[in-house]
């Protein structure tokens, strides 16, 4: 029990570090515990965030902070009725029309499927060929029982969305327009001497600011080449697949492996083994190098040196805890980890253990 004691007694004797590891753990349970009712306020300072790399744009260019907040939100707004109104109802009449189909997909495949056995006698047998059409019957059944549960909650879900698409932009409006209140309100009731926190917050913050920013206009720019290279080649359910490959950058190096699948089948079953669906294959795999390669380096200046093995356990780990936001901010949280440990007070070289 001695070491442990003096780890104590030497790690947090400092108020410095006391201050930042209840900063942290108040922090911490307001997410778990208080996540799901104060979820509007905290997307709310999430997207607040977002859009003040913008507003400090405009104010560094001599606009009043005022007038670059309006600005900004009056964009924003924009932004939120086309998702609303004109992407939104676009994807969803396209999943319903992807579900429709699923019968005739079913029926196209297990046709190739039945050559198999015929063809490659040694390394397919019809005993797994039919493993394999039960398989897929279950699990159509399946995605066909969650499709009519989500049917039967869509009424809840609108009304949701409803009070989300009125508080929200309220919520976001005022995080804007009164940061400099709010932050002068919460560092009130914080010690004056705020050095190591401060010191983490700063690297972190531009860590971060870099990462959400950056990530944003990447969703953005692949969507939006996906959109433009799928409708080229009249690729069926384009809008619908080009928004799941521009979301599948959210989760690095499994979302662009998961997301091929899809695309890569639907041009199959749309084409078969012809010249338009090897080109639209290659065009896509270009598409997902130029992003990996030429996109993500233009966009995060600032690189979260982070290694791939954490990355991929920070994805497990936090995306268990709260889900699709704990996947888009496992590598932010990554960085909080890291910069924390980074700034945590060390004993110098040689010094005598305390005690």
């Amino acid at each position: 029990m001695l070491p442990i004691a003096d780890w104590f007694r030497r790690n947090l004797s400092d108020p410095q570090v006391v201050l930042l590891t209840v900063l942290l753990g108040i922090g911490l349970l307001v997410i778990v515990y208080l996540g799901d009712m104060l979820a509007p306020v905290l997307a709310s300072v999430v997207i607040a965030y977002l859009l003040e790399g913008l507003v400090g744009f405009l104010e560094r260019r001599g606009w009043p902070r005022l007038a670059a907040v309006l600005l900004v939100f009056l964009v924003f707004l924009v932004g939120v009725v086309l998702l609303f109104f004109g992407i939104l109802p676009l994807v969803s009449r396209q999943v319903s029309d992807l579900v429709a189909q699923f019968p005739s997909m079913v029926t196209k495949g297990q046709q190739v499927l039945m050559k198999l056995p015929e063809e490659y006698p040694d390394l397919v047998s019809p005993a797994q060929v039919q493993e394999v059409f039960t398989a897929l019957r279950l699990g159509i059944a399946d995605l066909g029982q969650r499709i009519l549960s989500m049917s039967v909650a869509s009424v809840v879900g609108l009304i949701t969305a409803g009070i989300y698409l009125v508080l929200m932009p309220l919520l976001v409006f005022f995080f804007l327009k009164d940061k400099v209140l709010i932050i002068d309100w919460f560092s009130q009731f914080l010690p004056p001497d705020r050095t190591f926190p401060k010191q983490v917050w700063g690297d972190v913050d531009r860590q971060i600011s870099n990462y959400v920013r950056g990530k944003f206009w990447e969703i953005v720019i692949i969507w939006a080449a996906c959109l433009v290279t799928f409708t080229a080649f009249g690729l069926q359910y384009a809008m619908l697949l080009s928004v799941l490959v521009g979301l599948s950058v959210i989760v690095p190096y499994i979302g662009a492996v998961v997301v091929t699948i899809p695309v890569v089948a639907v041009a199959w079953f749309q084409w078969g083994w012809s010249p338009d669906f090897l080109w639209l294959t290659v065009a896509y795999l270009v598409i997902q190098v130029l992003d990996g390669n030429v996109l993500v380096p233009l966009l995060f200046s600032e690189a979260v040196n982070i290694h791939p093995v954490a990355i991929i356990v920070a994805i497990l780990v936090f995306g268990g805890i709260w889900g699709f936001w704990g996947v888009f901010f496992a590598i932010p949280l990554a960085t909080l980890v890291r910069a924390v440990l980074s700034a945590w007070p060390r004993p110098a070289a040689g010094a005598p253990p305390a005690g």
